[in-house]
């Protein structure tokens, strides 16, 4: 470790301050292998990974560990030169990119209350109660939601055909619940709105029928519903599809398969949610645990 912050001083020129933020780093870094049992030259791409959530759970900026990974690929790098490593495990770490902030999402109380909200005695309200529905069912990004199509939604199966970001297509399963309301939209709400009309899209505005929900129109929804149910937070359309990626983390499911079902091209992306579940973890465990 001296023999790098030597070059970083020597060889790189770094300021003062870059060399001693670098040597905390790496501090940091040796702490992590030592309760591991490990040497530092010893540690994988899985143990560096480790090293980084670890910072995240301990709350530090996304700054903080964007350096904390710069100087661990450095350091890497450095003693691949010098031959104490034969391949780098750090070439290609990063920290996931999602992690520039938590994500903020609701209880399943608080989903509940919301849910509950739309007047479904209204062909408005059944409309969006099974806006609201799919979203928390599907996780899907609004865009997507309001740009479905009625043939993309096969309720018989439990599942429909997205189109995400670079019209990539993807199925995601939809919950019974959830089919249910889709179900009792298109008998009792879609045609109420539409009238005599037409329109490509499966959710319709309620004004002037034909017309495709909007992002903007279903945002304008959803705090409504979010003022009556008495959240206090800031709701958007992206606190629904962490509650949904979180709730499912929270019953077991895997973090590939919300990937899956998520759109995400990379799986650093869904990691975040990781990150939350292990500070949840952390509280617990402190809590509940009689010598924690």
């Amino acid at each position: 470790m001296s023999a790098y912050l030597t070059h970083l001083t020597v060889e790189r020129r770094l300021a003062a301050n870059s060399v001693a933020s670098y040597e905390r780093d790496l501090r940091l870094l040796a702490g992590f292998a030592a309760r591991r049992g490990r040497r530092l030259d010893a540690l994988t791409r899985q143990d560096l990974e480790g090293f980084v959530r670890d910072l995240m759970s301990d709350g530090r900026s996304p700054r903080s560990v964007a350096r904390a990974v710069a100087c661990c690929r450095g350091f890497y790098r450095f003693l691949a030169i010098e031959g104490r490593v034969t391949v780098s495990p750090a070439d290609d770490l990063r920290p996931p990119r999602a992690w520039k902030a938590l994500p903020r999402y609701l209880s399943t109380d608080e989903v509940d209350r919301l849910l509950a909200q739309p007047d479904v005695a209204t062909p408005r309200g059944i409309r969006d109660r099974a806006l609201l529905e799919l979203l928390y069912a599907t996780g899907m990004r609004v865009s997507e939601l309001v740009g479905l199509r009625p043939g993309d939604v096969d309720l018989d199966a439990s599942y429909l055909t997205c189109t995400g970001k670079g019209d990539k297509q993807r199925i995601v399963p939809i919950g019974d619940e959830a089919a249910a309301w889709v179900r009792r939209y298109l008998r009792d709400g879609r045609p109420a709105l539409l009238r005599t009309r037409r329109s490509p899209r499966l959710f319709v505005n309620a004004r002037g029928g034909g017309a495709g929900l909007t992002r903007v129109g279903f945002w304008k929804i959803l705090k409504a519903y979010a003022r009556l149910a008495g959240l206090k937070a800031a709701i958007s359309p992206h606190v629904l599809r962490h509650s949904f990626a979180t709730h499912l983390l929270e019953r077991g499911a895997d973090l590939r398969a919300i990937q899956m079902m998520l759109g995400h091209a990379d799986l650093s992306t869904t990691q975040i949610y990781t990150h939350v579940l292990e500070r949840r973890m952390r509280a617990v465990y402190d809590r509940f645990h009689p010598r924690a």
